[in-house]
C-alpha cells in the first residue's frame, strides 16, 4: 500500500527493534503478565497485550502500577531476562534487508523502546551488531520514544541531523510519532496495512507488510 510516492533517498535507515525486525511478542506478553500478576492486576489476553504495549517502560509502568511500578518493572525485567534469547526469533526476510542496505552503504541504527542492555544482548545473539552504527534503546537518551532524543543519538556516529533523508521504519504509531517529532520520513512496516483514520496524527509515507518489500522501495542507482 502506497501512501505516498514522494520518497527521497535515504542517507540513513533507523528502525524499531520489537515486531518490525524480530518477533518478541510471545516474551513481551509472557512477562508483562507475570509483572500484573504480581501486582494483583489481571492478566491480559495476547490482542491486549500487543494493543497495549508500544511507550517505554518509565513512561508505561508508573500510570499502570502507580508508586510500585518499580516492583513491577523488576518482576518483567526478572521474567523477561529468563526468556528473551531463547525466544528471540527473526522476521522473515529481516537479515537480507538489513545487510542489503548495508551493503549500498545506506547508514542503519535502532531506536527502540527495549531497554539498552536487552536491545544490544539480542542484536549480539543474532550477529547483527556490527550492520548497525548505533543501537538506541529505552533509559539511554535524556527521553525515550516518542521523543526525538533517541534518534539524535542514533545518528550521532554518522554525524548527521534528522530529515527526509532519515527514514524511520516502524510497526506502531510511537514509531510513526517519533518520525514526525523528529523530521524523518515514516514507514509503517507490518503485515496489516493501516485502518481508515489510525494515523491520522502521525501520517505515515508507505506501508510495506514485510522486509523483504523494504528492498523494493528503495531508488534505483
Amino acid at each position: 500500500m502506497v501512501v505516498s510516492t514522494t520518497m527521497p533517498r535515504p542517507k540513513a535507515v533507523l528502525f524499531d527493534w520489537d515486531n518490525t525486525l524480530i518477533d518478541s511478542w510471545p516474551c513481551i506478553h509472557k512477562a508483562m503478565n507475570a509483572a500484573l500478576k504480581a501486582m494483583d492486576h489481571p492478566a491480559w489476553t495476547f490482542e491486549e497485550t500487543r494493543a497495549r504495549v508500544g511507550l517505554s517502560m518509565r513512561d508505561a509502568f508508573p500510570g499502570l502500577f502507580g508508586d510500585r511500578w518499580e516492583v513491577a518493572r523488576d518482576v518483567f525485567y526478572t521474567a523477561f531476562r529468563e526468556s528473551h534469547l531463547d525466544m528471540l526469533v527473526p522476521l522473515d526476510g529481516a537479515q537480507i534487508m538489513l545487510e542489503t542496505l548495508a551493503e549500498r552503504g545506506i547508514y542503519l541504527g535502532v531506536v527502540s523502546n527495549k531497554t539498552g542492555d536487552f536491545l544490544r544482548e539480542e542484536a549480539d545473539a543474532l550477529g547483527w551488531t556490527g550492520l548497525f552504527g548505533a543501537l538506541v534503546g529505552a533509559g539511554d537518551a535524556m527521553r525515550d520514544k516518542p521523543a526525538p532524543d533517541p534518534v539524535l543519538m542514533a545518528l550521532e556516529p554518522a554525524r548527521m541531523a534528522p530529515g527526509p533523508e532519515v527514514w524511520f521504519v516502524g510497526d506502531t504509531q510511537v514509531d510513526l510519532m517519533c518520525a514526525k517529532a523528529s523530521g524523518c520520513t515514516a514507514i509503517l512496516l507490518r503485515p496489516a496495512p493501516p485502518a481508515p483514520g489510525e494515523f491520522i496524527e502521525c501520517p505515515l509515507t508507505h506501508h510495506l507488510s514485510g522486509c523483504l518489500d523494504f528492498i523494493g522501495l528503495l531508488p534505483k542507482g
